[in-house]
């Protein structure tokens, strides 16, 4: 993931956010943004677009040499083995973002890294409400970088990758390297149902389809009750086994209350219980294990306007804080409990949008 610093100028410069011809004047800033490498799917495209194949090769080599070390430069399949665990990686990466709720807001092959980490992400964001088209981007009128079309982004964008490889590629080497593509959907959905086991503190060896069963399930009455994406999967980190099966949820856990009132929700507790219990661990430890994995804080729209609209007066109290919270997202923080973090959104933050230009 990269990092980034702001620098703020007293110089105001004119703007058009939302690209929709309303200009409003803010306070200029610089942002400089860090990472490990910028080498992006597109740095390679547009190199056998032009038809530069020595600097393609170039940039490949010193690529795998500089972060893939464990390739042998003088392998003559490197650029394959390459491409085989760039595929796993990316599949992984995005299983990731899922798993904590991330929109990236603007998936392109210019702003997906060759090294499968997250940079260039846009106009991003963390779903609130559980919905399969969240889009994070108010200008993505199409829904093309919704949350649920993410791992197909990602197959796309490695297809891109892959045609900017041929090439370099002998016949032997491109059917090898299709045939690696081809289980990409495999390697996502495995990573995908292990990261969500896990936040649902399931161990031990069980039927995937199970497995898998109890996972949709439940995320489909989230989509259909409009649950809190982290808070429901926090406060399930939070309850215990005999409040679940008693149905005795206390207010405090406002999303996970309101999703038990969804009609089904007894169904699925009644499998999820019996589940658990064939791990054989004490809940202390499952809510323990849980809670290592379910952040409480993510970084809402509404506490970043809430630190924005102070910071534009000066006060960057609240950056500051949101910096130390966010730096500890699995850890109940007295400041951030004062501050509703962990609470239900304001109803203020409700048209709250974000573009390319926020």
């Amino acid at each position: 993931m990269c990092k980034e610093s702001l620098i703020v100028s007293e110089e105001p410069v004119w703007r058009d956010p939302f690209y929709n011809g309303s200009v409003q004047k803010e306070r200029g800033a610089v942002v400089l943004r860090l990472a490990r490498s910028w080498f992006r799917i597109g740095s390679l495209e547009i190199l056998t677009r032009s038809g530069e194949l020595d600097l393609l090769r170039k940039v490949l080599d010193f690529v795998i040499e500089e972060h893939f070390t464990s390739i042998k430069t003088n392998d003559p399949d490197k650029y394959v083995t390459w491409f085989s665990t760039v595929v796993n990686e990316t599949a992984h990466l995005i299983a990731q973002w899922m798993s904590v709720g991330f929109a990236h807001g603007v998936g392109n092959t210019d702003n997906f890294s060759l090294l499968s980490i997250t940079i260039d992400y846009g106009p991003f964001g963390f779903m609130e409400a559980y919905n399969p088209s969240f889009v994070p981007n108010t200008s993505d009128d199409e829904g093309r970088y919704s949350i649920g079309a993410q791992a197909n982004v990602g197959l796309f964008n490695l297809e891109k990758l892959l045609e900017a490889l041929y090439p370099v590629l002998n016949s032997d080497q491109q059917s090898w390297a299709k045939h690696i593509l081809k289980g990409y959907p495999q390697i996502y959905q495995r990573r995908f149902q292990e990261l969500f086991k896990a936040k649902l503190g399931l161990e031990g060896e069980e039927e995937d389809d199970d497995d898998g069963y109890l996972i949709a399930f439940l995320l489909k009455m989230m989509e259909d009750a409009s649950a809190d994406f982290t808070m429901t999967f926090r406060q399930l980190s939070e309850v215990s086994a005999l409040q679940l099966h008693s149905r005795s949820i206390s207010k405090t856990m406002w999303a996970l209350q309101e999703l038990s009132m969804h009609e089904y929700f007894p169904e699925w507790v009644n499998m999820y219980l019996p589940r658990l219990q064939r791990a054989q661990r004490s809940d202390e430890a499952r809510q323990h294990r849980m809670r290592g994995v379910n952040p409480r804080y993510v970084l809402r729209n509404w506490m970043a306007e809430s630190a924005i609209q102070k910071a534009e007066n000066d006060d960057f109290s609240e950056v500051r804080l949101l910096q130390e919270v966010l730096a500890r997202p699995y850890t109940e923080q007295h400041r951030a409990e004062e501050r509703d973090y962990a609470s239900p959104p304001p109803h203020w933050a409700r048209g709250l949008k974000v573009s390319c230009s926020s």
